[in-house]
């Protein structure tokens, strides 16, 4: 449960409140209001338990640590301290929204990263953002309900900001912004890039423009179509060669018997 006091709670960093401050224009109700923990176990958390007890969509969750982090599947997403951009955002998105929400998240973080640092990263189905053939940031939607049925979707995502702080079991699978830019970013900066463009893709989403968010997204995945995937399923391991995504956000795969469109579960690319 999360006391009445935590509504109300002023902390934040001075460069993120003064960051978001000057994007407010773009922000729309997007960081409004804004949490700030040093230590959590996971934003998402946080924020779902703040959605649950009617806090206000755009409300925003943020940490300089997270000791339980998670991306999808339960994996563990490491977070130590001063390394990364770790932040939770609550959304009330109408049903036929949901489905693109990730999707919308990757595109906004990519578009923000570039804008706010110069970096060009790319998009690998469904929630991944690269920078060449390293990770630079993951994206997680939770969806819930408050106790009186109120629908909420928690969009939380992670970028990884500082080389010399990623642990050595992952840095030659990850990379951050300060290795791919030559410099240490504005983390005020970065959220507020990405926030700006997250809310324009979401605006965009409840106007019912799927097509723009999709051409966005497959501009951005460009460089990991043609390769070939695989997945499990019930009769045993299945490949294919990625080829595109459809209105719905779903992967589109040439399989030896044919298209195949994949939704969710696990796909590993080769």
């Amino acid at each position: 449960m999360v006391a009445d006091s935590d509504f109300d709670e002023p902390a934040s960093p001075t460069s993120i409140a003064v960051a978001l401050e000057r994007a407010r224009p773009g922000l729309g109700v997007f960081g409004t209001p804004l949490f700030w923990r040093e230590a959590i176990g996971s934003t998402n958390d946080l924020a779902g338990e703040l959605a649950s007890n009617g806090a206000a969509e755009g409300a925003l969750v943020v940490a300089d640590a997270q000791v339980a982090g998670r991306g999808r599947r339960g994996r563990a997403w490491r977070s130590p301290p001063g390394a990364g951009l770790y932040a939770s955002i609550v959304l009330r998105p109408p049903p036929d929204v949901v489905p693109l929400l990730t999707l919308a998240a990757g595109v906004a973080i990519a578009a923000g990263v570039r804008d706010s640092t110069g970096v060009e990263p790319s998009l690998k189905w469904p929630n991944d953002v690269w920078v060449g053939d390293r990770k630079l940031a993951g994206v997680l939607a939770e969806a819930g309900a408050s106790a009186e049925g109120v629908q909420h979707v928690v969009l939380g995502f992670g970028i990884n900001l500082r080389a010399q702080r990623l642990a050595p079991e992952v840095d030659g699978l990850a990379t951050s912004i300060e290795r791919e830019a030559g410099r240490p970013p504005d983390r005020g900066d970065v959220l507020a890039a990405c926030l700006v463009q997250l809310w324009q893709r979401y605006e965009s989403l409840r106007r019912g423009e799927r097509g723009a968010l999709c051409s966005a997204w497959r501009a951005a995945a460009a460089r990991w179509m043609g390769r070939e995937v695989e997945w499990d399923e019930a009769s045993g391991t299945r490949r294919g060669v990625a080829q595109d995504i459809d209105d719905s956000g779903a992967l589109m795969v040439a399989g030896s018997a044919g298209p195949v469109r994949l939704v969710a579960g696990e796909v590993r690319w080769r």
